[in-house]
C-alpha cells in the first residue's frame, strides 16, 4: 500500500474480520446488522475477533438502526458497550450521537469519549445526517475525535468527493476524514487523487453458500424474504487486496 494510505475493513463477523486482514487491510471495524448501517457486534464477537486479529481493531458502539438521537436508555447501552470494548482489548470504537436539530450532541459524546479512553474514536456516518456537515466538523474537532467516517453526506463517496475534498482540505492535520460507501478497486485510485484523504473504508463482500443439504424455502427467519437465507456473506479478501493495490497505484 502507498506509504500513507491505510484501508479499513468494514466487517459483520470473525471470519470477514480474518479475510480482510488476509487481504492486506490494516484496520477493521466491526459490526453486526449491516443492513441496519451497522450496530454493536456481541461480547463473543469481538473477544473472537481480538484472539484472532494482529490488525487494529474498531468496534461499532450503535444500539439500534434508525437515527442518531437516543433515549437515556440506549445511551447507558452504548456506555456499558464502550466498557465492553476496552476490556477485550479493541484499539478504538465507532460512534455518533446527533441532537433532534441534527448538530452533533456535544456532551453525550464527550462522555463516550471520556469513557473510551484511551483507545481511539471514530465518529460514523451520524456526520452524514448532521445539518450542516463544516460546523460538525469543528465540533468533532474540538471534542478530540481522531476520525470522521463518511460519505460526504451523499449516497457514496464517488459522489460526496466535493464535500470530502473539502472537509479533507479543512480538517488538515487536525482530524482524519475517512471516505466510505461503495469504495471499490475501481474508484479507490481517484478518490485518493482527488480528495487527499489517506484512510479510506471499505465493504466488499462475496456469497458463500450454506452448508445445509435440506433446505425448507416455505418459511424464512427474517423481515425480508427476499433476502436469501442459505447463503453467507464474508469479506472478499481478494477484492481487498486488489483495492490495497490499486492504493499503491500497482
Amino acid at each position: 500500500m502507498s506509504k500513507n494510505i491505510l484501508i479499513e475493513g468494514c466487517v459483520t463477523s470473525v471470519t470477514s474480520a480474518i479475510e480482510a486482514q488476509k487481504g492486506g487491510a490494516l484496520r477493521v471495524e466491526l459490526c453486526d446488522n449491516i443492513y441496519d448501517g451497522g450496530t454493536t457486534p456481541s461480547y463473543g464477537a469481538v473477544h473472537e475477533a481480538r484472539k484472532n486479529l494482529d490488525i487494529a481493531l474498531n468496534i461499532m458502539i450503535r444500539p439500534r438502526g434508525g437515527d442518531f438521537c437516543y433515549s437515556d436508555l440506549e445511551f447507558d447501552i452504548m456506555k456499558t458497550d464502550v466498557e465492553m470494548a476496552k476490556e477485550l482489548a479493541a484499539d478504538g470504537i465507532v460512534f455518533g450521537i446527533l441532537n433532534t436539530d441534527g448538530t452533533i450532541d456535544m456532551e453525550r459524546s464527550r462522555e463516550i469519549i471520556e469513557i473510551a479512553k484511551p483507545l481511539s474514536v471514530t465518529f460514523h456516518r451520524a456526520f452524514d445526517r448532521a445539518i450542516n456537515p463544516l460546523d460538525a466538523l469543528e465540533d468533532l474537532i474540538l471534542l478530540g475525535v481522531k476520525r470522521i467516517l463518511t460519505s460526504g453526506q451523499r449516497p457514496s463517496a464517488m459522489e460526496g468527493r466535493e464535500l470530502l475534498t473539502e472537509l479533507v482540505k479543512r480538517a488538515g492535520d487536525r482530524i482524519i476524514i475517512m471516505p466510505a460507501v461503495d469504495i471499490d478497486e475501481t474508484n479507490i485510485r481517484q478518490l485518493i487523487d482527488e480528495t487527499g484523504a489517506t484512510e479510506y473504508h471499505v465493504f466488499v463482500n462475496k456469497k458463500v453458500p450454506s452448508r445445509m443439504t435440506f433446505r425448507n424455502e416455505k418459511v424464512y427467519m427474517g423481515t425480508d424474504p427476499h433476502l436469501p437465507e442459505y447463503e453467507i456473506s464474508i469479506t472478499n479478501w481478494e477484492q481487498i487486496r486488489q483495492i490495497c493495490q490499486k492504493a499503491q497505484n500497482k
